[in-house]
């Protein structure tokens, strides 16, 4: 059964820096123990090692060998012998070789992520994942073009064989008294906004009179039908 909050009763989202702990308690509540994971996207490998401990075995993927590179030496840190980590597309490559029981991606999510996901997993296998949330940084005017909405979400894990068992929204709306703490809010954010046009439509949405950002994620667990 969905248990899917309504968006008045959202999960605060944590730091930009935090895994999810909505995600990490779904991922929990499986049988770690007896489970090979595969992290879809692992970065310098921060959602691997949190799990490692916990796991059978993980393997984390990344295209970026630096990060890769980053990740291998704080395992081997961690004296983490259970945890591998390999340079990869996880949008072109197919799973099968790494023969997960149950696939993750933390703010590393795509169509083609799930579809993948789809083929290698077997029936009652997790799928689990974080995405944005189409109201990421909504007052810019400009989505990401990775973001889901519960809606999309729904039909794209239909469409590559799973049914939803959790899905929430992970919301942190930060409100402002006046333009310069908008300002101020998304400093870090500006040259890269800039960039992609949105820092102009932030300005002008402040300029008007708006008085927030926001920050939003879709934590989702699915498993193969």
């Amino acid at each position: 059964m969905v248990n899917q909050k309504p968006p008045t009763e959202a999960r605060p989202a944590g730091p930009p820096d935090q895994l999810s702990p909505a995600f990490l308690e779904r991922l929990r509540a499986e049988p770690l123990a007896e489970l090979t994971v595969l992290d879809a996207g692992t970065g310098s490998g921060r959602l691997a090692l949190t799990l490692a401990p916990l796991c059978r075995a993980v393997v984390g993927v990344d295209r970026d060998a630096k990060l890769i590179d980053e990740a291998r030496r704080h395992a081997a840190a961690a004296k983490l012998s259970n945890v591998r980590f390999v340079v990869g597309d996880v949008e072109v490559e197919e799973y099968a070789p790494f023969k997960p029981d149950l696939v993750a991606a933390h703010l590393c999510m795509s169509d083609a992520i799930a579809e993948r996901a789809g083929r290698v997993l077997r029936p009652g296998q997790v799928f689990a994942f974080v995405a944005f949330h189409t109201d990421q940084w909504k007052e810019t005017g400009r989505p990401s073009r990775f973001a889901y909405g519960e809606t999309g979400a729904r039909r794209l894990l239909k469409r590559t064989g799973f049914t939803v068992d959790h899905l929430e929204v992970e919301r942190d709306v930060k409100a402002f008294s006046s333009v310069e703490e908008g300002l101020a809010a998304a400093v870090g954010l500006q040259e890269k906004w800039k960039v992609d046009g949105r820092w102009f439509r932030y300005v002008k949405f402040l300029e008007d009179g708006g008085r927030t950002l926001t920050r939003a994620h879709l934590v989702v667990k699915a498993r193969k039908a």
